[in-house]
């Protein structure tokens, strides 16, 4: 589960469903690494994920948050989206072109899972270091 007691939070990232989400979300997350001095390359990698699975699976506009953990060396990022799936790790396949990116990413972050929201979609949240 994501931390409950948490620094203050940096204002979300509202992008609208396209193919320029992704490197937007990459840049919003960098920026805050930036701002704290700390290396970024997984925290981008996982947000380039989760923001291309709402963006190609997900329904409406993609909101991005990145709440930096008050009690650990840790970043939460989430991805919101008003879509009813639920993301899914496939197994390793060698002859697929894609499908490897949720398994890339649960392999890199902390800790990753789902939380529905209230007014419907879900929000898609991964523990990634600091």
């Amino acid at each position: 589960m994501p931390p409950k007691t948490m620094a203050p939070e940096v204002p979300p990232l509202v992008l609208e469903p396209s193919d320029r989400a992704p490197a937007a979300a990459r840049r919003f997350v960098a920026d805050r690494y930036h701002e704290w001095d700390k290396d970024d390359f997984t925290a981008r990698l996982v947000v380039t994920e989760l923001v291309t699975n709402a963006w190609q699976h997900g329904a409406g506009v993609i909101v991005v948050r990145v709440l930096r953990d008050g009690d650990a060396p840790s970043v939460v990022i989430e991805v919101w989206d008003q879509g009813t799936g639920r993301p899914i790790v496939q197994d390793e396949d060698a002859e697929s072109t894609r499908g490897r990116g949720l398994l890339l990413m649960s392999e890199l972050a902390l800790e990753w899972g789902t939380r529905p929201i209230a007014e419907g979609g879900k929000i898609v949240w991964a523990r990634c270091p600091l």
